[in-house]
């Protein structure tokens, strides 16, 4: 049977283990079958899937800082059918949960699932509020709901988890729905510490099956020497990183130009499947470079500048939640006439 969001909040919270059948039913339009993911090792539909651009989705909001889920189905439409997303994300960050109740969180998952229609292959996102028992949880809700997988982001509060907590942490959440690691909260932990629970997943997690990765440097080059054979490997955030990823195993990564200028990712995409390293790297000098160092400046950082950017494309409007800074007029205007200088916008 199929929780409720409620359902999940009351449960979640009294430790109940619900029990939900099956896995989603078989996937069309070219979408990938999750169950596959059972013997270990991702399977080449779902790497498929994950190859190239893919796009995050940023929560919008109304001007009163009620979520906008027209605008939500806006988006995601057009990610689907301007950006020919493959896959389309909730992230923990991007997709704002630190804003949100658990009870949004569980509708917008819901919600997204139900726009997609399985036009593409669909990861959410725990929050990092929450402990092993809730992920669970949620991951049995996002498996009825009609998730393909689950970024898993354990909490880490004062470095209070252990390789060996993680990977209990990793296996109990894989067991309802294969797995995502994201591996932002590693940075803070160290690269042996990072490679060492990798290690210990790719021996004891089958259902661990991708990775984002947030960290760069030295970790992602040896991380994805020793995953990649087994797992679909991704680069979170600009090209750059993902170029910096590619040749020691790198399968797609997280696109910002989908989601507003999709011609630009796939210009990036199309260098690199020709093997292109300098149009690639030309996609990067002139676009992802000036147009991310714009938005990191921009008053609020690079997210209030990308809600700025969603209104100037009529795809949403740029509020977020308080105390998040939203745009002003002002900012909008200089963001319009930078992305115009740019040629991003007409």
């Amino acid at each position: 049977m199929e929780q409720s969001r409620r359902e999940f909040i009351r449960n979640s919270a009294a430790g109940i283990s619900v029990a939900v059948a099956g896995w989603p039913g078989s996937r069309v339009h070219g979408a990938p079958d999750a169950t596959r993911a059972s013997a270990g090792g991702c399977p080449p539909d779902v790497r498929d899937a994950l190859s190239g651009p893919w796009p995050s989705i940023r929560t919008p909001f109304t001007k009163s800082g009620e979520i906008d889920y027209g605008a939500l189905r806006k988006m995601i439409d057009f990610m689907i059918e301007e950006g020919k997303a493959k896959a389309v994300v909730l992230t923990c960050g991007d997709s704002l949960f630190t804003v949100l109740t658990d009870d949004e969180i569980a509708r917008l998952t819901k919600d997204v699932a139900s726009c997609l229609k399985k036009r593409a292959y669909f990861v959410a996102a725990t929050s990092d509020r929450w402990w092993t028992g809730k992920s669970v949880e949620f991951a049995k809700y996002c498996r009825a709901a009609g998730a393909d997988m689950l970024m898993a982001l354990p909490p880490d509060w004062a470095h209070s988890t252990t390789v060996d907590s993680l990977v209990s942490y990793y296996q109990a959440v894989s067991e309802h729905i294969p797995v995502m690691v994201v591996t932002n909260y590693l940075n803070a932990r160290g690269t042996a510490f990072g490679l060492e629970l990798i290690g210990r997943l790719l021996r004891e997690a089958p259902r661990v099956i991708a990775l984002k990765d947030d960290v760069c440097g030295e970790f992602i080059r040896k991380a994805a020497l020793l995953a990649h054979g087994r797992w679909a490997m991704s680069a979170g955030g600009q090209k750059q990183n993902h170029m910096n990823m590619l040749p020691y195993g790198a399968d797609g990564y997280l696109s910002t130009f989908l989601t507003f200028k999709p011609e630009i990712a796939r210009c990036y995409w199309r260098a690199v499947e020709a093997r292109d390293l300098t149009a690639a790297a030309a996609v990067i000098r002139d676009y992802d470079m000036p147009f991310f160092e714009h938005i990191i400046k921009t008053e609020g950082s690079f997210d209030a500048a990308m809600h700025g950017v969603y209104e100037l494309y009529g795809l949403a409007e740029r509020w977020r939640r308080p105390p998040y800074h939203s745009l002003s007029d002002a900012q909008m205007e200089r963001l319009s006439g930078f992305l115009k200088s740019k040629k991003l916008l007409s």
